[in-house]
């Protein structure tokens, strides 16, 4: 069992981001007595970095709430359908639908600001004469695209240490909707110019999550901690019952 006795929270980061996100929720669940993991996600391909975290599920003692912000959204939407998940939650995210992928899923909306401030580097993949290609967020624009509400220093960091998303993960389907079978709780950040909010709004009431509202740029886990800790609790509190 875990350590506490009751679920453990498994913080799933998303695109061009870390675990650090998380640093001011981490202490408040701990503190709550909610034992937590925060992965580091490959961000090399849905398929892969789904299977990676189902690995770190079905390697959890107990019951397992999995969070995920943005295209951690994808991956828990498919890691999510492991025994143990007993919940949902997702930030500012992507809920594909099964044989869906994140890329389809925002094709029926309006591209937000950050379709127009990504760039593509070329990169080595061991084995193969064709090259990959990694996507990251122009340095310059990533504060006010990802940022826009977040302490302008703290943004400067998360510009320059940004962990890159292999371009072929978004076009990935996901094989598996755990939402179908798990419940789960969508936040929609208002304020978002990176993932449009609509495609929150509508992935999230697709699939028939409890959906709460917070005006917030993407990173709502570094701008509005307590709004995602109380959405998580709600979560952990459902699986108790």
């Amino acid at each position: 069992m875990s350590r506490t006795g009751g679920p453990t929270v498994v913080l799933v980061h998303g695109a061009f981001a870390d675990a650090s996100g998380f640093a001011r929720v981490i202490p408040e669940l701990i503190a709550r007595g909610l034992d937590v993991t925060a992965p580091a996600v490959p961000n090399r391909g849905l398929l892969g970095d789904s299977a990676y975290i189902a690995s770190i599920v079905r390697g959890t003692d107990g019951p397992v709430v999995l969070v995920g912000h943005s295209y951690g959204g994808a991956v828990i939407t498919v890691a999510g359908v492991e025994d143990n998940v007993r919940a949902l939650v997702y930030l500012a995210g992507y809920a594909p639908d099964e044989g869906e992928s994140p890329e389809e899923l925002q094709r029926g909306f309006p591209d937000s600001e950050l379709a127009a401030a990504l760039v593509h580097t070329p990169l080595p993949i061991d084995g193969s004469t064709t090259a990959g290609t990694d996507v990251s967020v122009e340095i310059d624009r990533f504060p006010s695209v990802f940022a826009a509400d977040v302490d302008p220093r703290i943004a400067a960091v998360l510009a320059v240490s940004q962990r890159p998303l292999a371009a072929q993960a978004l076009a990935e389907k996901a094989p598996a909707a755990a939402w179908r079978t798990k419940p789960s709780w969508g936040l929609v950040a208002t304020a978002d110019r990176a993932v449009n909010p609509e495609v929150q709004r509508y992935g999230y009431e697709r699939a028939g999550m409890t959906v709460v509202e917070v005006d917030s740029s993407h990173l709502v886990m570094v701008t509005r901690p307590e709004r995602v800790i109380e959405l998580i609790e709600e979560a952990v509190r459902a699986t108790a019952r």
